[in-house]
């Protein structure tokens, strides 16, 4: 009888609990759907230049399943390649074909090369033939699945530790009372709000520091760009998981539910940082990736470690990220304004 009266309070203290229901059943149903969104949203599609390549070869061209540009220069072609307009281009060099890759994503440049290796008309170049040349505007036919995907494992870990240490340490102020005392005092609310953030923020910047020099110079991550803008970059990225999550806590009475914002909050926005080809997930889904701040680091990240830009490829994500932050410090005081005790 004991066992089952404690049995009885559990279970009437779980469906009391509306967060922890809907942990339990809405959000492994959001993740499924996501996945099922991503990994059955269609093939790529490589997008496939010709430069000045005679329209005789190019009849004997089979040029379906894959979207064809045709240039009269290759100065053109190369500047859409810079600007990911194209993945790769074909042109003929000494009556020798020679393919162009942008090569930042391996997964793309397999897509494209084995395009044009089916489309060779017979008897041309084909998966068989050495004589093909190929070039790589970024990286190198030596490049890893982990060069790529790196740049984004580096955001994520980044924002979600940031995200889920500051929003516990904060959650832990407001129940040892230490939050209310401050409230009470002559301190204005964004003073409380900036004090934690700096507070938090120097440990944080710290962390980004030191996850960000080991990934690059002791896992020997792909690393073109300068260092100082990846640090740039992800201490940036730490100050909106460091906002976000203070801003979250407010709405969580206890550890296990500030945890439970994970599946909500962290794990969606994998699937636009990135880490999946954006362009196989469903249209009418895909608008959701620039309101996420991962979206924005994993683009900046991979711009500067994998292709080696600088300033002028990233300071629109910086700008986006800077713009997070802001918004998250700015409803953070609005929501010690309103809440007087939260």
């Amino acid at each position: 009888m004991r066992v089952f009266a404690l049995t009885q309070r559990i279970l009437r203290q779980i469906v009391r609990d509306k967060r922890t229901m809907g942990l339990l059943i809405v959000a492994p149903i959001l993740v499924l759907t996501m996945l099922h969104l991503v990994f059955n949203g269609g093939d790529y599609t490589p997008k496939i230049g010709f430069v000045d390549v005679p329209d005789a070869v190019m009849e004997q061209m089979d040029l379906d399943g894959a979207d064809v540009t045709t240039y009269s220069d290759e100065k053109s072609a190369k500047a859409d390649l810079a600007e990911q307009t194209i993945d790769g281009y074909l042109t003929l060099k000494n009556n020798e074909p020679t393919v162009v890759l942008e090569g930042s994503d391996p997964s793309v440049a397999g897509a494209t090369m084995k395009w044009l290796h089916q489309a060779m008309p017979t008897g041309q170049e084909n998966a068989n033939n050495p004589q093909l040349e190929i070039d790589y505007l970024h990286g190198s036919s030596d490049m890893g699945t982990f060069d790529y995907f790196g740049p984004v494992l580096l955001g994520f870990f980044v924002f979600f530790f940031v995200f889920l240490i500051a929003g516990v340490s904060f959650l832990r102020e407001r129940t040892t009372g230490t939050l209310e005392r401050l409230l009470a005092s002559p301190l204005r609310k964004w003073e409380i709000v900036m004090g934690y953030v700096f507070g938090f923020g120097i440990f944080t910047m710290i962390q980004s520091t030191i996850i960000a020099a080991y990934a690059i110079y002791v896992l020997g991550m792909m690393m073109e760009g300068a260092f100082g803008y990846v640090l740039l970059i992800t201490l940036l990225l730490a100050l909106t998981a460091l906002t976000l999550g203070i801003l979250l806590s407010s709405f969580a009475k206890n550890e296990l539910q500030m945890i439970q914002f994970i599946p909500i909050i962290i794990i969606p926005q994998i699937f636009f940082s990135g880490l999946f080809n954006l362009d196989t997930i469903s249209k009418w889904l895909s608008w959701v990736g620039p309101f996420t701040p991962l979206y924005y680091a994993a683009d900046a990240l991979r711009d500067i470690m994998v292709r080696g830009y600088g300033w002028g490829a990233i300071y629109m994500d910086i700008l986006a990220l800077a713009g997070f932050s802001l918004l998250f410090i700015i409803v953070n005081i609005l929501a010690l304004r309103k809440y007087r005790k939260i």
